[in-house]
């Protein structure tokens, strides 16, 4: 019996990262996005927060040209692992992936 239920609290501590609730973010709350591999996306928010999403797939076309993001009418949060972006110009199709934790960025005094 302690088998099973070491067995069992062994199943529900390795579950419990992928019950972890997705990073999202507000669109309103993003200065600037820059990817300079089509791999990873830099997001750095208006508070100076820098957040990395590593893609879905390869999208080479968010290194040379803008994005729209493919939201429902009135949403304007977009979520790791859901959301999509489509690249001006191609029209190509891009998956947000898992998100970095946020890092601050640090300004140099003057």
């Amino acid at each position: 019996m302690k088998t099973v239920i070491m067995a069992l609290t062994g199943l529900v501590l390795a579950a419990s990262p992928a019950l972890a609730a997705k990073v999202c973010i507000d669109t309103r709350d993003i200065y600037s996005s820059k990817s300079t591999d089509g791999r990873t996306m830099v997001f750095t928010m208006k508070d100076g927060t820098k957040l990395v999403n590593h893609m879905q797939g390869y999208c080479p076309d968010l290194k040379f040209f803008g994005f729209t993001w493919a939201l429902k009418s009135g949403d304007m949060e977009v979520c790791e692992n859901s959301n999509t972006m489509h690249v001006n110009q191609s029209m190509q199709v891009c998956t947000l992936g898992k998100f970095d934790p946020p890092v601050m960025e640090k300004h140099a005094a003057k």
